[in-house]
């Protein structure tokens, strides 16, 4: 490891290595495992933040610009399209991710070199990891 340019040279126990990987490796399936709820969760945070912007915005439709209307015969909707002017709605908070989307092929990846690190480290003899190898795993600590 090198901190602005000066190298520092560390000796981490491998057992302390191997507990830190395998929790992380608990940490990568929970949060994988956990993703479609989240997800779920945040669509309808998303789909009422929607609504309740479209409700604001009906109450001052009668200051609305620029007022579009498409009919769409072959599925039978409507589609109204409206500005208005800035300043006459206070928006609510707009809901934000609070997990990092997983795709499944990043997960499998990370969670294939993850067993495969913890698997070398626990066939290894040595008593310490030497810095070189804790570089190579430390993104996933």
């Amino acid at each position: 490891m090198a901190t602005r340019g000066k190298a520092i040279s560390v000796k981490i126990a491998t057992v302390k290595v191997i507990k830190a990987l395998e929790g992380a490796l608990v940490k990568l399936s929970l949060d994988y495992s956990s993703q479609e709820a989240n997800e779920a969760k945040y669509n309808k945070a998303v789909e009422r933040y929607n609504k309740e912007i479209a409700k604001l915005a009906m109450t001052q439709f009668s200051k609305a610009e620029n007022v579009r209307v498409n009919v769409r015969s072959w599925n039978k909707s409507v589609n109204v399209d409206f500005d208005l002017p800035h300043g006459l709605i206070t928006f609510p908070e707009e809901p934000t991710r609070d997990y990092e989307s997983i795709h499944f092929s990043t997960y499998r990846e990370s969670k294939q070199e993850l067993e495969n690190a913890i698997s070398i480290l626990k066939m290894t003899d040595e008593e310490t990891v030497s810095t070189s190898t804790y570089q190579a795993v430390a993104r996933y600590l």
